[in-house]
């Protein structure tokens, strides 16, 4: 009797600890799976503020308040540009560091407040952040109207911006000013589970495998209205969705270009690296992944394996080694391999998708090179 008491006492001690490492896992998979649009992603550490004005900040010193670049900052209820680091005031803490304070967008920013660093940079509309015309228009997709904004210009050849994660299609306005210059049409697409668009029915997002759908339902809306020829341009999952689409899309043969900015080609990477960014213990990184692909039902590991082989579209990469949710290597592996049509530009010393905060002008002299032969 006592036997059989002890093992059902193992039995029942072993099930209650797979129980809990499963449910941490599933928690640690959740800043992927249902992550909030425009929401730093956990990988950005939150920085005090110490002191604001006169055209500069001071910020808790870290490696990514050290960033060179021009980078939002966004916390609770405000939003502000900041530029490059100043030189350092001999008054100044030892612990924090002084950088350029563009603009405060929204909200107010003082000693005292918690920020974030995020790649997105404007606020508002085309209209109000940069002084374009545009219009709201409704995608038709496959669950429902996706919201998307409409900058006109001149030529058949439009641009499909596709955001990715903890960001808008607020990020896109980046590069509004220079797809204007080049006569480009833009077409900004918010797509399911961003606000004012649907929703997947079980809230879960699968990391571009299913929501490259969005933008193939923007590749037809764009010829139906006057596209001869359509350029994708995407960053993080929304690079992943491109990439499905130029792949998978019916009208695949419309898409003369793309431009991937951090692609997440490997959903596992992604997920380890999120779930890592919360501190998830090692020993459960594993379970966050499996949860995670049960509860999206994602199968191999997205477009790591096959995208070199599928892909025959001319494709510029921006990536950084230092990324800590889209493996660089990945990146390179898909250059080396596909040297006839893939152009890999690297961006030292920046994080996830904010390749252009890091060095604007590097990053538009090499979008300029590679559209000039395709408009």
């Amino acid at each position: 009797m006592r036997t059989v008491t002890a093992t059902a006492a193992t039995v029942s001690a072993v099930l209650g600890v797979g129980a809990a490492a499963l449910a941490a896992g599933r928690l640690a998979s959740e800043p992927a799976l249902r992550a909030e649009p425009g929401r730093p992603l956990p990988t950005e550490p939150r920085l005090t503020v110490h002191a604001a004005g006169a055209g500069r900040i001071m910020l808790t010193r870290s490696l990514a308040s050290l960033r060179p670049g021009v980078f939002g900052l966004t916390g609770d209820g405000c939003h502000a540009v900041t530029g490059p680091v100043l030189e350092a005031d001999p008054a100044s803490p030892a612990d924090t560091v002084v950088r350029r304070l563009d603009a405060v967008t929204h909200g107010s920013v003082r000693s005292g407040t918690r920020v974030r660093f995020t790649p997105q940079v404007y606020l508002g509309d085309p209209l109000s952040a940069l002084g374009l015309d545009y219009a709201d228009v409704d995608v038709p997709g496959e669950l429902g109207d996706l919201p998307a904004w409409f900058v006109p210009a001149p030529r058949t050849t439009w641009v499909i911006a596709v955001h990715g994660l903890g960001t808008t299609r607020e990020h896109p306005m980046v590069l509004m000013e220079q797809l204007q210059h080049f006569g480009l049409p833009v077409l900004a697409l918010s797509y399911r589970g961003d606000l004012g668009a649907p929703r997947n029915p079980d809230g879960v997002s699968r990391l571009g495998e299913r929501e490259w759908r969005d933008v193939d339902a923007a590749i037809r809306y764009a010829v139906r209205y006057g596209a001869e020829r359509v350029i994708l341009l995407g960053w993080s999952t929304g690079a992943a969705m491109a990439l499905h689409a130029v792949t998978h899309s019916p009208l695949r043969e419309r898409v003369v270009g793309l431009v991937l900015d951090s692609p997440v080609l490997s959903w596992q990477a992604a997920l380890r690296g999120l779930a890592a960014a919360r501190r998830t213990p090692a020993p459960i990184l594993p379970l966050a992944v499996r949860a995670a692909q049960g509860r999206a039902g994602l199968r191999g590991d997205g477009l790591a394996a096959g995208a070199a082989a599928a892909l025959d579209t001319p494709t510029l990469l921006f990536h950084s080694p230092e990324d800590r949710l889209a493996p660089y290597a990945l990146s390179l592996a898909l250059a080396e391999r596909r040297p006839d049509l893939v152009s890999l530009h690297t961006v030292p010393r920046a994080s996830h998708a904010a390749l252009w905060n890091a060095a604007p002008a590097e990053y538009e002299e090499a979008l300029r090179r590679f559209l000039t032969p395709l408009v």
